[in-house]
């Protein structure tokens, strides 16, 4: 596995205003999807949760990280819609994935957020999130269906 350009990403919504319910936990899971598809990043693991989301993705050869968060942090607030307000706060925190390690590290704490954060019982039970779709940590989000 290449882990040069793979990074573990957090962003917030714009004051934590828990906007990720079942319509817009969807919403985002299809951005995500759609953007994948589009060859824009590799997405290995992520969660939404009610104010965040995690994601460990790999960016496109020719897209910077930055320019990946804002195709995705973009093309969410466009679907919601301008009646909405704010979306998210600026900028996000990544952490540049080091090795094997810290990428199965970093993919266990993406897949056991809904388990910690007391949402689930079971990580499997979570729809919003690669726990609840694939079993292997390195399929891309264009391949899951």
């Amino acid at each position: 596995m290449n882990l040069e350009r793979t990074f573990f990403v957090t962003t917030v919504t714009w004051k934590r205003t828990p906007i990720f319910r079942q319509h817009a936990s969807q919403l985002m899971v299809d951005v995500l999807k759609h953007h994948a598809e589009q060859g824009k990043f590799v997405l290995h693991e992520f969660v939404i949760m009610p104010d965040h989301l995690h994601l460990l993705l790999t960016p496109a050869k020719d897209i910077s990280l930055e320019r990946a968060l804002q195709v995705i942090k973009g093309g969410f607030s466009y679907r919601l819609g301008k009646k909405h307000g704010p979306v998210w706060q600026e900028s996000f925190s990544n952490h540049h994935v080091r090795d094997e390690g810290d990428y199965l590290r970093h993919a266990e704490y993406i897949r056991l957020n809904p388990a910690r954060a007391q949402i689930v019982e079971t990580v499997e039970l979570y729809p919003y999130s690669s726990s609840a779709r694939v079993t292997c940590s390195s399929t891309s989000v264009s391949k899951l269906a």
